[in-house]
């Protein structure tokens, strides 16, 4: 059964990660965002990783291999882990992250499939207080603690 888990990545290497991984057949989820900024007077926006050292990949765990192949990756460092066993991501987590990701404002509603939209929801509101956050690092570390507080 294919799951997600969350990888760490080598600072400014995340691309790299994710080339490598995709060629290996692991589905990865890097999310991003469209930002606001302003350079020389004039308002640009530009698209940037909610977590830029955070990846997500989805694959069979029940073969032991995939997690040494991944961990040996050009790019990355390990996996995130609370305990011994890296930490599985709840299916709805990555879905609100992909809504909110969306610059569309695809629905969400094809792909939750026995998923209870109370939990979907209740993602979609943390990270919108996520990616409000405009410190990198502070978002970083609430993402990581959402994760960490979060039951599969």
């Amino acid at each position: 059964m294919k799951r997600w888990f969350l990888i760490y990545c080598k600072r400014h290497e995340q691309k790299r990660a994710y080339q490598n991984l995709t060629n290996q057949k692991v589905e990865c989820f890097y999310p991003k965002i469209l930002v606001s900024s302003f350079s020389d007077g004039k308002a640009k926006k530009s698209e940037v990783p909610i977590c830029p050292s955070y990846m997500f990949v989805r694959f069979d765990d029940e073969h032991g291999k995939m997690f040494s192949a991944i961990r040996s990756t050009r790019g990355v460092v390990d996996f995130i882990r609370f305990g011994s066993y890296p930490k599985e991501v709840p299916a709805a987590l990555i879905l609100a992250l992909k809504s909110i990701c969306s610059h569309e404002g695809a629905s969400i509603e094809g792909e939750n499939e026995g998923l209870e939209k109370h939990s979907l929801y209740s993602y979609c509101d943390k990270l919108g207080t996520i990616v409000k956050e405009n410190n990198v690092e502070h978002r970083e570390m609430m993402f990581v603690r959402m994760l960490s507080e979060s039951r599969c």
